[in-house]
């Protein structure tokens, strides 16, 4: 074995121990990536499938930090040891994170709940990596549920929210945020609705846009499929409204998993996912590679005659490749 695989063994026996610094430094080399994070998520993933994982998403300003924080604080007072993975938005000039997610929710974690940002650095790819990686890490630490909660509506929140057992989608009113949902695909990934700031003018109309929607699910045979209609909760996470409401249905939701044997389907689902995002990756690096070759040099100068497309060239690189 490499010196940097016995490294990352040692670390990973120590955060199975509950050493939180060990943990903490192996979800940093996970956010790198690389052949280090490859060795991290292949012990996680021995021991891994164990926890429940609860995705929180909905478009910026919803509320879905505030109401982490409350599901957050009602799980630590009932004992449960959970981890929140909170993915924020990387700055496109500096590649930086917010990270302001992880300041809020700190105060309100119990000591055994451990809190911990990803950037997403402008690269779905990485992301959609990273996220199963560190939720499988935390499962093999112990860390029972595991919430990951996502910035924006579009399709980095939709793929991370396939790597949730239950999603929590949260709309709020007068903000179209139900019809942007839809649009999303979130529709779809929702096992839960959330009504946030149910206080104000509008969340009836929300509620009420949100039926419709599903009820066009019934009709295009969506309902009958899953055999499962996703709750709508009213909620006004500032005051604490609806939180107890939300736990609750997460965890009648992770029942009917369990009892309807769905949640077979679903970590298949993720684990296809995975692999094939990996798949990808593998294949989009050894295409870039092949573009600054020799190879991918003669088929771009043919692109570039006109004697041949570029559906033409593609087609005849990834042929040499796969005879190799």
């Amino acid at each position: 074995m490499t010196s940097s695989s016995d490294s990352s063994k040692e670390l990973f026996e120590r955060a199975v121990k509950g050493e939180r610094r060990s943990l903490g430094r192996l979800l940093t080399s996970i956010e790198r990536g690389g052949n280090e994070a490859e060795i991290i998520a292949g012990l996680a993933h021995q021991v891994s499938g164990n926890t429940h994982v609860v995705g929180i998403t909905g478009a910026p300003g919803s509320g879905k930090s505030t109401l982490t924080g409350r599901l957050l604080k009602l799980f630590s007072e009932a004992g449960e040891k959970l981890a929140v993975l909170a993915v924020d938005p990387s700055s496109p000039l500096t590649g930086g994170a917010i990270l302001g997610d992880r300041i809020r929710m700190d105060d309100l974690a119990g000591e055994e709940s451990f809190i911990r940002s990803m950037a997403t650095r402008g690269h779905s790819g990485g992301l959609a990596l990273a996220v199963p990686a560190a939720i499988q890490l935390f499962d093999a630490a112990g860390y029972e549920p595991v919430i990951i909660e996502t910035v924006g509506v579009g399709q980095v929140e939709v793929d991370v929210a396939g790597a949730a057992d239950t999603t929590v989608v949260v709309v709020t009113p007068g903000m179209g945020d139900a019809v942007q949902a839809n649009k999303a695909g979130l529709l779809e990934v929702a096992d839960i609705f959330v009504v946030n700031k149910s206080d104000r003018p509008g969340a009836n109309d929300a509620r009420r846009d949100l039926e419709l929607m599903l009820d066009l699910g019934h009709v295009s045979g969506l309902e009958q499929i899953t055999g499962y209609r996703p709750p709508i909760i009213m909620a006004n996470s500032l005051d604490g409204t609806g939180a107890e409401e939300v736990l609750g249905a997460i965890k009648s939701h992770a029942e009917y998993l369990h009892n309807s044997g769905t949640i077979h389907n679903r970590q298949k689902e993720r684990l296809v996912k995975e692999i094939q995002n990996r798949i990808e990756l593998l294949i989009g690096l050894t295409a870039d590679g092949v573009l600054k070759s020799e190879l991918g040099n003669r088929h771009i100068t043919q692109v570039l005659d006109r004697k041949i497309s570029p559906a033409e060239a593609a087609k005849s690189i990834v042929r040499l490749l796969l005879k190799d």
